[in-house]
């Protein structure tokens, strides 16, 4: 079987390092807030180009937590509008709701399943305050045309960044375009924490101050609470795991692009459309990490069982678009045409950089195999 993801895989490679990471917490007795917590969010500012990390629990609230800091500090108040592309996962939509901001829902680029800055801008009304642009399975979006529209219109732009470790434009990385960034370290991510884990990357310093407030029970000082504030830490083991994986996240990055070149040159079938043209080099892959490779078929079911039948697993990312869930029953009748067909369509082929090439000449060969009905 070649697995979609082989976690205990990927892990393997680097176990003795992880134990010893582990070891080193365990023995120094400071399990929160500690020495691993405040290296990593140094180490991952540095590699995203900002002034600031801020450790928290998962992705979630990432996203979360950064919407909450504008809201106290009066650049957001409950009612407000914010885009968001409409095929993304329902974390992110999930973040606005929970603080009672009101998502307006816009169709993606059908070419990048990113966030289309002119459907954006047309989406704009005087209740829009902030943009929340979704890296979609590891491509960053449009950044220059929608920090340019952000600007023109006075709008915050929150990336959703959970997809898309180390993507960059003309050397920008995903995580440093925004006012405010949100990563998600959940270990099937392209750094992966051993649990779940997040982080918030911005270059405003009141932001960043507000953010650690209010993740630390709304308190500046111990004992003494500004905010009603919640508990969302990054704790010490799981900024370890992440310093050891963060070391390799680049040398992985470059063999995820390997095989998403394997697949667009080698996938001819007339029936799969792929996410990149096979004229693609590792040049011109800048901007796209390969969290996932997501092809398109209108045979999507019969595809799946017949590479199931091949030992090949795949996965739906995602079959239900968030305004067909019944979590949003609101908006179910509400067409979003563009992101109802990509979500019957999508399908992720297996990529992470542990596949062989043998594995990889095995997906490509079923895939050109595949006979429709």
């Amino acid at each position: 079987m070649i697995s979609f993801l082989d976690l205990k895989l990927v892990n393997e490679q680097y176990r003795q390092q992880l134990i010893d990471a582990a070891t080193k917490v365990i023995d120094s007795g400071w399990y929160i807030q500690g020495q691993e917590v405040k290296a990593f969010e140094q180490e991952f500012a540095d590699y995203c180009g900002t002034k600031h990390c801020i450790g928290v629990a998962n992705g979630l609230d990432a996203l979360i937590l950064t919407l909450r800091a504008w809201k106290e500090l009066g650049r957001l108040k409950e009612g407000d509008e914010v885009i968001v592309p409409a095929n993304t996962y329902i974390a992110s939509i999930l973040a606005i709701t929970e603080n009672r901001l009101v998502p307006v829902l816009v169709e993606p680029d059908a070419a990048s399943y990113n966030l289309c800055p002119i459907k954006a801008e047309a989406a704009i009304t005087p209740k829009t305050r902030a943009i929340l642009p979704v890296h979609l399975y590891g491509q960053l979006a449009d950044m220059p045309a929608i920090m340019d529209l952000a600007e023109r219109h006075n709008l915050l732009v929150l990336e959703d960044s959970a997809q898309a470790h180390g993507a960059s434009i003309n050397g920008k990385k995903a995580g440093n375009w925004g006012h405010a960034s949100g990563f998600s370290f959940y270990p099937g991510k392209n750094l992966g924490a051993l649990g779940d884990a997040g982080a918030v990357t911005t270059n405003d310093n009141e932001l960043a101050t507000t953010l650690r407030a209010i993740a630390n029970y709304g308190s500046h000082k111990k004992y003494e609470n500004f905010y009603q504030g919640v508990n969302s830490r990054l704790d010490e083991i799981q900024a370890a795991m992440l310093r050891v994986k963060l070391k390799h996240l680049n040398a992985d990055t470059h063999r995820r692009k390997e095989i998403a070149l394997a697949y667009a040159k080698g996938i001819s079938h007339p029936a799969i459309s792929q996410p990149i043209p096979a004229s693609s080099t590792m040049e011109s892959l800048e901007s796209h990490v390969f969290h996932l490779y997501v092809i398109r078929t209108a045979e999507r079911e019969a595809l799946q069982a017949y590479l199931a039948d091949a030992a090949i697993q795949t996965l739906i990312h995602y079959p239900i678009p968030p305004h067909q869930q019944q979590a949003y029953a609101q908006w179910n009748e509400q067409p979003y045409p563009l992101t109802e067909a990509m979500h019957q369509q999508v399908l992720s082929l297996p990529i992470s950089p542990v596949m062989t090439d043998v594995q990889i000449d095995t997906v490509i060969a079923a895939c050109n195999c595949f006979e429709m009905l």
